[in-house]
């Protein structure tokens, strides 16, 4: 990661559109190898989240959940890496070897020169890489305030 992004913190998010602004800034700073890892229940934002993160990253293509698909690729528009959306609850509920069914996925790009950003990946996609962002989205009100907290780790 490269940047001015703090390398831990919370913040409340009350709004979709406020949470694709938090990932636009996140997206803005990350490079190829990076590994986000979005953790939350249902519904707590993560596809919303990597919308955002896309749009920072310069990518094409609409970014929608990947849970029908398990990866989805998107392509810089700028020349920087790659996005990387990975349903990894898939991958995990369909294999014994969630690890290298990632890497047997029809990906035009290596995970290495790509950014991968894994929705549900707590627990086995850090084995991927020795340091990564670990993103918890919540939802600790009744309203649609989710609080995001996140930290790299290494």
């Amino acid at each position: 990661m490269i940047g001015d992004f703090s390398h831990s913190g919370t913040r409340e998010i009350a709004t979709a559109d406020a949470a694709r602004e938090f990932g636009k800034e996140l997206g803005a700073v990350l490079e190829a190898g990076d590994l986000v890892i979005l953790d939350g229940p249902l519904g707590a934002g993560k596809t919303t989240l990597t919308q955002g993160i896309a749009e920072g990253m310069q990518v094409k293509g609409r970014v929608t959940s990947p849970t029908f698909v398990i990866a989805r690729e998107h392509r810089s528009l700028v020349g920087g890496p790659s996005l990387v959306h990975v349903d990894a609850y898939r991958l995990l509920d369909h294999s014994e070897d969630p690890l290298g069914e990632l890497d047997a996925l029809d990906l035009d790009t290596e995970l290495e020169d790509a950014v991968v950003v894994a929705e549900w990946g707590g627990g086995f996609m850090d084995q991927l890489s020795e340091a990564y962002l670990f993103i918890n989205i919540n939802r600790e009100r009744d309203d649609d305030t989710r609080v995001i907290t996140w930290n790299w780790v290494n």
